[in-house]
């Protein structure tokens, strides 16, 4: 986790400082692990640990804060496909980028752009752990260093305006891509493959689904991606999301000023942010 900035690990709802428990082995750096994932791995399941710290829920950033690529998955599940108005897509999926400034953590407050139409995406997040280049779909779960609960929040009048869609920018607001609560490794699920997603506005249910129902999985994305372009140690892939987006609803149905936006992922966790004028 990243709690104020700073590297932890959540042992029994606890946080252990990990520079401080390491005796400096590591940095205190959430961003920095990622370079050294499998040194860190085994020193985490060896060591033995303080105890923990009671934390804050609002005081935790995004457990990859500063990535160099952050790279989201358009159109993934078909649900979600037919309800945009558009095929399922073969071969690479849609893929587009939300810019680092737009990252923040599970607990927010997030100011909504004058004159837009502000969306909602709950999706299953992947942060890589090490240099994947093309990487077979078979080898890929070796690639990733664990997941989150991300939220892929969407202004819709500036993404779709213009000659062509402008995807990067309608999704790039300050605090549109909080991720969180922390980083969980693949091995902690039972299949990591099938994890149940869910999203509510004020308490109403306006998503549900289930990453087996992605149509490229966690490992299919990283090998597809990876065969155009390195992924990096601390990469962010947003893998898309299930059907139930305020865009295909009849009538449309937006984000307003006062509206609390709750999502989770199975075995996870929460998101939780507040929306303000």
């Amino acid at each position: 986790a990243n709690l104020s900035g700073r590297l932890a690990l959540i042992v029994d709802g606890r946080a252990v400082d990990v520079e401080r428990a390491s005796d400096g082995s590591f940095s205190s750096d959430p961003q920095a692990v990622y370079e050294r994932w499998e040194v860190f791995r085994a020193w985490a399941a060896a060591a033995d640990l303080p105890e923990g710290v009671v934390f804050d829920p609002a005081d935790l950033g995004s457990p990859a804060p500063a990535p160099r690529q952050t790279l989201a998955v358009g159109l993934n599940y078909r649900d979600h496909a037919s309800e945009s108005g558009f095929a399922a897509p073969e071969g690479l999926p849609p893929v587009f980028t939300k810019f680092v400034t737009s990252i923040s953590g599970p607990v927010t407050e997030v100011r909504l752009p004058e004159g837009g139409n502000t969306d909602w995406e709950v999706e299953l997040v992947a942060v890589i752990g090490r240099r994947a280049e093309g990487v077979s779909e078979a080898d890929a779960w070796g690639h990733v260093a664990g997941l989150a609960v991300g939220q892929d929040i969407s202004e819709r009048v500036s993404q779709l305006a213009g000659p062509a869609p402008q995807f990067s920018l309608g999704k790039s607001f300050p605090g549109f891509s909080p991720v969180g609560p922390w980083l969980v490794t693949p091995d902690e699920f039972d299949d990591p493959d099938d994890l149940e997603l869910r999203c509510a506005v004020n308490g109403e249910e306006v998503q549900k689904g289930r990453t087996r129902d992605l149509i490229f999985s966690v490992p299919a994305l990283v090998s597809k991606l990876s065969a155009v372009l390195p992924l990096l140690p601390g990469d962010v892939v947003f893998t898309g999301t299930p059907a139930g987006v305020g865009l295909g609803r009849s009538p449309q149905r937006f984000l307003s000023a006062g509206d609390e936006l709750v999502s989770t992922v199975e075995g996870i966790g929460e998101l939780r942010q507040t929306f303000v004028a």
